[in-house]
């Protein structure tokens, strides 16, 4: 009999009617199902049918109103050339407005007024996506996990272009939209408030993704490793444990002393993932509005050694008055 040996599924089930699951009291999906040859490789071969409903119609729409605003406006800067806008697309961005724009509900377009409208569509996008998750689990009867998970992002998502540029009184401090842009913000704002990697909430929220990603590769090892058993059907393993739990539970007892469970690994999992987020937005959060500076915060609280001042301290050009040059010159 195949069974699991790799990433690929050597079996695929394809019923002759399509599975339409549980019934529930809003069940308006859309397509008609059908099976996937590539899909059935790496998971389900069944394909459809989709709930959408209007929250997911509305998420949709707000979210291509985003992508069209920011795609096009990345085209512009190009003057619409088409193959400098695909060699350049990683270095193109939409930049939020400059700092003389305060928090200006709507500044001009070209200077950061299209950034604020792509942010607003955006954002309602993902709010009415999380909602509409949260309604799908209610029908199901399900836990809150995933939404909640998804809220954690979100969290992060809002601190970065919504709730630290309103504290800090300027949408100038949000990031811009780009590939390689958002990563120069990420840098540059790193060296601004004296290097993240003295934030102890960077800190955590780096343990966190690390051990997300261990956790991830652990079970997912050991679940692949104990899938010629049926280890896969974590379900069956649960009410009848047979010989794939009975061994994986005994690798790990052998390799680290003590071993998981079947549910407590998922929670393991659930609480790292939700805290890389929810610990990164409350760092990023401090930063310039509690912190200025996590360098000297770091030494002050002994987390960092004080090293000697060899070279003058440098003069943040933006905080010096301009002066006129001889021959009224700026």
């Amino acid at each position: 009999m195949a069974y699991y040996q790799n990433i690929f599924s050597e079996v695929q089930v394809r019923p002759t009617q399509p599975e339409h699951g549980i019934p529930v009291d809003v069940d308006k999906r859309w397509g008609t199902p059908f099976n996937s040859y590539l899909f059935g490789l790496i998971g389900n071969a069944q394909v459809g049918p989709i709930y959408i409903g209007y929250l997911g119609a509305l998420s949709f729409a707000c979210g291509l109103i985003a992508f069209e605003i920011i795609g096009l406006n990345m085209w512009a800067s190009v003057n619409w050339d088409p193959i400098q806008f695909v060699r350049q697309l990683p270095w193109l961005a939409l930049e939020p407005p400059r700092p003389q724009y305060g928090l200006k509900v709507l500044p001009p377009l070209a200077e950061g007024g299209w950034w604020l409208i792509a942010g607003f569509f955006l954002t309602a996008s993902i709010l009415l996506w999380w909602l509409r998750l949260f309604r799908r689990a209610k029908a199901l009867g399900l836990g809150y996990h995933v939404p909640w998970a998804f809220a954690s992002a979100i969290w992060l998502f809002l601190v970065l272009g919504f709730i630290r540029p309103v504290l800090m009184g300027s949408w100038s401090e949000a990031v811009p939209f780009g590939i390689f842009p958002h990563l120069d913000w990420t840098a540059a704002f790193s060296l601004r408030y004296g290097n993240l990697f003295y934030n102890p909430f960077h800190m955590l929220s780096i343990v966190f993704l690390y051990g997300s990603t261990l956790l991830f590769a652990m079970h997912g090892g050991t679940i692949l490793a104990v899938s010629r058993f049926g280890g896969e059907r974590e379900i069956d393993q649960i009410v009848d444990r047979g010989t794939a739990t009975e061994r994986a539970a005994l690798f790990w007892r052998w390799t680290m002393g003590f071993n998981a469970t079947m549910e407590s690994v998922h929670r393991w999992a659930w609480w790292f993932a939700v805290l890389t987020t929810l610990t990164g937005g409350i760092g990023i959060l401090l930063t310039g509005t509690v912190v200025d500076n996590w360098y000297l915060w770091a030494v002050k609280h002994g987390v960092a050694p004080s090293y000697p001042q060899v070279y003058p301290p440098v003069i943040d050009p933006l905080s010096v008055p301009p002066t006129t040059m001889p021959g009224g010159a700026p």
